[in-house]
């Protein structure tokens, strides 16, 4: 008798929930379409093209736009003899600087085997070797750089290789970047060099509403889903839950995904919104655990912190009301506390991850303050710091004080 059986009451395709998923159309984002391929035409029309950013938060169709516009123009461009086009994309999740990109460049641009080593050359040698692996490649090409605000501040590429034929690098070749960004706040820490160059032309796409990510999973859905194995508002419900987060389409596939996985395992004949709840909670605890093992320890500390002054029903409060817990927690760690105004950084990138919310209070002469608290539920916040930071005594003791004020 088999140990493994495939399981199909649930999915019929389950991979068109997967990220990796190319859909033939894309749905409610006709308006970016539009704006996007008014960007490109001069690649279409033979001219230099224009180096275009592009921002908004994850899961609001960035990416899968550009690969989506990027292939039609491929195509399309076939069409006439003067127009040589070639895409070079690269991902800078793991590059945080310009000689990485650049490097990362010249190696997809070589064949295998020719590819140059991730250290030990100055960084205007490998600029220089990237524009002439460029110049062979030759005709137009645009530079797809997603999650481009990981490269940081070390961003002399973004303003260089647009400018690299005009200040003669290249002869004939005409590149142009395109930058996704995650970042809101990453055009404003560009050299303002950088700025002009490369937003050009600057694209945002909005968060998703509820209506138009239930479009999106009905699709989706229709494809990957057995007939009849979607409960009764389903869809709705996952679609409001993202919607009420982060307008995230990937959030809300994701939910969807991972409530069919809940209900198959289950010998379910239906996904129940009894199965989304399950997998909300699991992915909150997912999210949450991987932001807090992105940050470092003094990230955790200040996060740690907050949950104190939550476990004494003390929020949302001010960043100096946090500071004492902050350095006691620092001495039970056995690590040096840093400045106020240093914590105060790693609170804005918490909220930035979305494990901390805060608002802004006006208090007239005396300037503009925030004040934070967890935008996540207090035991997923502790289970999470239990599992990555070892300071055991105050997390028992944030414990006891939680039990005491009934926080959950």
């Amino acid at each position: 008798m088999p140990r493994f059986t495939r399981k199909q009451n649930i999915f019929r395709n389950k991979d068109v929930l997967g990220e990796s998923y190319h859909p033939e159309q894309i749905e409610e984002r006709d308006a970016e379409i539009e704006e996007y391929m008014t960007a490109l035409q001069p690649v279409m029309d033979g001219w230099e093209p224009n180096n275009i950013f592009i921002y908004g938060h994850p899961g609001v169709g960035k990416t899968a736009v550009t690969e989506y516009l990027l292939t039609l123009l491929q195509r399309d461009v076939k069409e006439y003899d003067d127009v040589d086009l070639s895409v070079i994309s690269v991902n800078c999740k793991s590059l945080n600087s310009s000689y990485q990109v650049a490097v990362e460049l010249v190696n997809k641009l070589r064949p295998t085997g020719g590819e140059i080593s991730s250290t030990g050359y100055p960084q205007q040698t490998v600029f220089k070797k990237l524009y002439r692996e460029l110049e062979t490649l030759g005709g137009t090409i645009l530079v797809v750089l997603d999650e481009i605000d990981s490269i940081g501040s070390r961003d002399d590429l973004l303003y260089e290789l647009p400018r690299a034929r005009a200040n003669d690098y290249l002869d004939q070749t005409k590149v142009g970047m395109i930058g996704i960004s995650n970042d809101f706040k990453f055009r404003e820490q560009l050299d303002p060099r950088a700025q002009d160059t490369l937003c050009e032309r600057e694209l945002q796409f909005s968060p998703y509403d509820a209506t138009e990510l239930e479009s999106i999973l009905q699709t989706r859905a229709d494809i990957a889903i057995a007939e009849g194995a979607v409960g009764q508002g389903v869809l709705k419900y996952c679609s409001a839950l993202a919607a009420r987060d982060s307008g995230s389409a990937r959030q809300a596939l994701d939910l969807l995904r991972l409530a069919g996985e809940l209900a198959e395992n289950n010998n379910a004949d239906q996904i129940e919104e009894s199965h989304v709840e399950r997998a909300r909670a699991k992915l909150e605890q997912e999210r949450i655990e991987e932001g807090m093992r992105e940050l470092t320890t003094h990230g955790r500390l200040a996060l740690l912190a907050v949950v104190s002054k939550a476990a004494k029903d003390e929020t949302p409060c001010r960043s100096r009301e946090l500071y004492d817990d902050y350095t006691d927690l620092c001495e039970r760690a056995g690590t040096d506390s840093l400045a106020q105004r240093s914590m105060h950084n790693h609170l804005s990138e918490l909220r930035m991850l979305g494990i901390l919310s805060a608002s802004e209070n006006r208090s007239g002469s005396r300037g503009n303050y925030y004040s934070y608290e967890l935008n996540v539920p207090f035991t997923s916040a502790i289970d999470a710091m239990a599992d990555v930071l070892r300071v055991d005594e105050a997390i028992q003791r944030i414990e006891r004080l939680a039990v005491k004020n009934d926080v959950s």
